[in-house]
């Protein structure tokens, strides 16, 4: 079976200066870009096609990449200086409004915004006090900030997470990132890290991880889309493809595209797993380099 390829994998251009805050602003904005640029991911968007989003597809999302550019560096220099949430929450909403503005209202990287964003600001206070010295980005956001995320719930704006949260009691994001982003440390880095230790290329090697988070992680876009069986019938098909031999079976691509069209007929998007593939690409990166 013909398949058609989608663009290997490529880095931004990396910024001309020696500054760390924007050798890390470029590395987070490589990550949401590795994200989109892997293919295929079911439901999702891709250069190749706009999977289940109608209002968005993967010009938007560089567009939305493009306008994040300087964000987080501006909240890892807040990091460093050990801001309060608060603090951080105003740096987030700005970037926000960019993203909205170049993406013409088409939510594409809110979830980025915020779980990179703390990821950022976790490794920028890790550059200046040893006060967290051996722990990881993840392990620090919580130790951090955690307390002042959950309490920041009652305060924030309607979305499709807090709905979900409200109907079905899932946490969502805002949990995840409190808690010190266990999925990501113990569900996308694990795979992320044994592919590419069996030598898998980097974009198989995102797909797997998007696969292995889709099987379990209680994905809040699945369920504002799909409901509770939504959620069940995509972890199940993720685990189905998994238990396979994943992304390491010959005709694994001609297998996700299947899964892929069946999940657009049913208008289901695994959003929050998604974020959660760029997060662990930027875990991956930021806890290598403090080791």
């Amino acid at each position: 079976m013909t398949t058609l390829a989608a663009p290997l994998l490529q880095p931004l251009a990396r910024p001309e200066t020696t500054s760390p805050w924007l050798a890390l602003d470029a590395r987070c904005r490589t990550a949401l870009k590795h994200e989109i640029d892997a293919w295929p991911k079911p439901g999702l968007v891709t250069p190749v096609d706009s999977g289940s989003h109608r209002d968005m597809n993967y010009a938007t999302f560089v567009d939305s990449i493009a306008a994040l550019e300087g964000y987080f560096a501006q909240i890892a220099k807040a990091g460093a200086r050990d801001a309060d949430y608060a603090d951080l929450q105003v740096i987030a909403i700005a970037a926000e409004a960019r993203m909205l503005e170049a993406t013409r209202g088409a939510n594409t990287h809110r979830g980025a915004i915020f779980n990179l964003g703390l990821l950022a600001a976790a490794d920028g206070l890790q550059r200046t006090t040893k006060r967290f010295k051996g722990r990881t980005s993840g392990e620090i956001v919580a130790a951090r900030w955690g307390a002042a995320i959950l309490g920041s719930r009652g305060a924030a704006p309607a979305s499709h997470g807090e709905a979900v949260w409200q109907r079905y009691g899932v946490g969502g994001a805002r949990e995840e990132a409190a808690a010190g982003f266990p999925d990501v440390y113990e569900i996308g880095l694990p795979a992320l890290r044994h592919l590419l230790a069996l030598g898998v290329d980097e974009e198989q090697a995102l797909v797997g991880t998007l696969m292995a988070l889709m099987a379990e992680l209680p994905d809040t876009n699945l369920l504002w889309r799909g409901g509770e069986a939504g959620l069940r019938d995509v972890q199940q098909a993720a685990s189905a493809f998994n238990s396979a031999g994943g992304v390491l079976q010959c005709d694994w691509r001609e297998r996700l595209l299947a899964i892929h069209r069946w999940m657009v007929a049913r208008n289901l998007s695994p959003g929050g797993s998604a974020d959660l593939v760029a997060a662990t690409w930027l875990a991956h990166q930021l806890d290598r380099d403090s080791q």
